[in-house]
């Protein structure tokens, strides 16, 4: 089995929940033959149920209006029209990631909420940069929740990646610092910086973050060159409220998507995609090393609207 053809198949099992949420809630809908108002009120509401949000929902349903109202629909011919409407969605947010700073190292700031799959999410990341021949280095900036240092120090072993630390509750600039200082000295291509996740509090955040980022600009002025939130999609709606508050608190400039294979809640995506147009670096399927990776939006859109 290619590794295309095993990635495929885990796309398959991962969004497996969320396709047949998607299948089941549109088979109740095409009981009428033709595409009337009543009948697309009807998939706009499974779409909705579905978890792909209401603007979505609605723009979808004023794609299938302008080009088949009136016209017999079968099931088959509606998933594949929801399918080429979610992939419009999404292709303009797929975007990997590419380690094209210079000088180098590029730094990557991650964020996220304790639990989301954040320090997986770094380990797996780190792994598809070596994939690309990349020198990568991590830094443990989370020195707020007990466990994370060593949790990543653990992740760094395994994937086989230099860590710089600190002590625990020690300060996260300075550790920052000492890390782009390591990273320059080794000519490390990717820096990914782990940093504490706690939204409790959003002011002590902010500030830790705005200490980081200007200890960074001492070092490049161009740091971090990526701020990347890691959500849970098990989270669902809650998952979309945290793009808000971290927009605001850290400038996110993209987003991962976790946890995709343990929910039927997948719809998710297409709802990030629409409502904030950031770009969506990689998704995760699963627990593996290399159950993350950049995505094939044609591929998941069929995939969600079960016709793959």
């Amino acid at each position: 089995m290619t590794e295309k053809q095993s990635w495929s198949d885990r796309l398959f099992g991962g969004f497996r929940k969320t396709s047949e949420k998607l299948t089941s809630n549109l088979t109740e809908v095409v009981g009428t033959a033709k595409l009337d108002d009543a009948t697309l009120d009807d998939v706009e509401d499974a779409l909705i149920l579905s978890d792909l949000g209401p603007a979505a929902a609605a723009r979808i349903r004023a794609k299938l209006s302008e080009k088949r109202f009136g016209l017999e629909i079968t099931e088959q011919e509606l998933k594949e029209a929801v399918a080429e409407e979610i992939a419009a969605i999404l292709r303009p947010v797929a975007k990997p990631l590419e380690i094209t700073a210079f000088p180098r190292p590029q730094v990557l700031l991650v964020i996220g909420v304790n639990g989301s799959g954040k320090t997986t999410t770094i380990a797996k990341l780190a792994h598809l940069f070596q994939e690309d021949d990349y020198a990568v280095m991590l830094a443990a900036c989370d020195t707020f929740r007990a466990a994370a240092i060593g949790q990543l120090a653990t992740w760094a072993d395994r994937v086989g990646v230099p860590l710089v630390r600190g002590p625990e509750g020690g300060d996260p600039a300075s550790i920052v610092f000492d890390a782009v200082k390591k990273a320059t000295e080794a000519g490390t291509d990717a820096l990914i910086v782990d940093t504490a996740g706690r939204l409790q509090n959003k002011r002590e955040l902010m500030d830790e973050l705005a200490k980081i980022r200007k200890v960074l600009g001492r070092l490049n002025p161009e740091a971090p060159h990526d701020v990347v939130l890691v959500l849970d999609a098990t989270n669902g709606q809650n998952a979309l409220s945290q793009i808000d508050v971290f927009k605001e608190v850290a400038g996110v400039t993209g987003l991962v998507m976790t946890k995709l294979d343990g929910t039927a809640r997948g719809g998710v995506l297409v709802q990030a995609a629409e409502q904030y147009g950031l770009p969506i670096h990689a998704i995760g399927v699963g627990e593996k090393i290399d159950d993350l990776r950049p995505f094939d939006p044609d591929l998941v859109a069929r995939v969600i609207a079960g016709v793959a």
